[in-house]
């Protein structure tokens, strides 16, 4: 009976896990909103997030425990999106007004007429929502916009590049993802020091934006964010997860592919004039798809940097080939067993400092010393 108890234990803390995010609010019920963190230019700035109707809990429902987290999964899983509510948003002096789709989500466009300060690099977008029927609901969320000094675009994966979820093992990513607490879901060593020196630059002042996509749903968005936290990460705008709502109009989620060369041509579109570097992980597709996005944008991207995250010599074969299709070209494509490989090849090209590479080093080396 063992396996008994182990699984009712990884249903439970799943369970407690998933509800998480509804704790914060309380039992409170009617109309929600949350926002994602946005991100832009002086020219523009796009802000998503989503407006939903929340039932209640009843008075009978104990306030911590297995009963709580199950009725608070159950509110997260049949709260409906709000269509055609009203959307104020306001960026500086610069304003927008926009209705949700039939999902309760709304992705706003805003063009940017009165310049925003560029001593910063987050600005404060302010949000008012009004729908039929519900209080107006006022809340805010942070907005990116890189500074005049920012000279590089990093584009991540995250899932087996940052951070190991196992996505060949589907339980065990499953058990990775929703239950181990985020300090506990194993950043790959040196990430951290890595991405800080990507962040800063050869000057280590540059503020460079780094764009992370995930594979996974929205519903990991603030766990993902607790990962970075925890992990000295730089947060970037978690910005391009998928939406993994089961309906019969949509009854699967969009292929990762798909989705994650869609987001690169938005946001080499949105920061122009910034060559790119693209990381990702051998498991997947991300060799093949950035392989084509160096193909379309053959004077943009600087580099590919994979993570080998198996051994299998097809793959690595493949992978060979495709880096021999871009031999022509300005782009390496970069297959790395560890983030050493990665912070010497971006050393060499002038996009970190030796202080930036050092801190990779040791980091990977303290690892290999006490992994655990």
């Amino acid at each position: 009976m063992a396996w008994y108890h182990q699984w009712a234990s990884f249903a439970k803390r799943l369970a407690h896990v998933v509800a998480k995010p509804m704790k914060r609010e309380s039992g409170r019920s009617g109309m929600m909103v949350h926002p994602y963190r946005g991100y832009g230019s002086q020219r523009e700035i796009f802000v998503m997030g989503r407006v939903f109707r929340q039932a209640a809990l009843g008075r009978a429902i104990p306030r911590r425990g297995m009963l709580r987290d199950t009725a608070d999964v159950a509110r997260r899983i049949f709260r409906r999106g709000l269509a055609d509510a009203k959307v104020d948003i306001r960026v500086g002096d610069n304003e927008l007004c926009m209705t949700t789709d039939r999902d309760g989500y709304f992705d706003a466009h805003i063009p940017i007429s009165a310049a925003l300060p560029v001593d910063v690099s987050w600005h404060r977008a302010d949000i008012l929502v009004h729908a039929k029927g519900h209080p107006p609901v006022r809340t805010s969320v942070e907005v990116y916009v890189p500074p005049p000094e920012a000279d590089l675009l990093v584009i991540s994966d995250i899932d087996d590049t940052v951070m190991f979820t196992g996505v060949a093992e589907k339980l065990k990513m499953l058990y990775r993802l929703f239950v181990r607490k985020p300090h506990r879901r194993t950043a790959f060593p040196g990430v951290a020091s890595l991405y800080q020196a990507l962040y800063r630059g050869h000057t280590e002042k540059a503020e460079r934006p780094i764009l992370y996509v995930s594979r996974g749903p929205w519903a990991i968005y603030e766990m993902l964010e607790t990962f970075f936290q925890l992990n000295r990460i730089p947060v970037g705008p978690i910005l391009f997860l998928r939406e993994w709502g089961i309906s019969w109009r949509k009854p699967w989620p969009r292929r990762a592919e798909a989705h994650k060369r869609d987001l690169i041509d938005r946001m080499l579109a949105l920061y122009d004039d910034m060559p790119c570097i693209l990381i990702g992980d051998s498991g997947q597709h991300d060799p093949e798809v950035y392989t084509e996005v160096v193909k379309a944008y053959p004077d943009r991207i600087k580099a590919i940097y994979i993570r080998r995250v198996d051994s299998d010599p097809k793959r690595e074969a493949a992978i060979q080939r495709l880096r021999d299709e871009l031999a022509h070209t300005e782009c390496e494509l970069v297959l790395a067993a560890d983030s050493i490989l990665i912070a010497e090849h971006a050393h060499a090209q002038g996009d970190i400092s030796a202080r930036g590479l050092q801190a990779v080093q040791r980091d990977v080396e303290a690892h290999r010393n006490d992994p655990a």
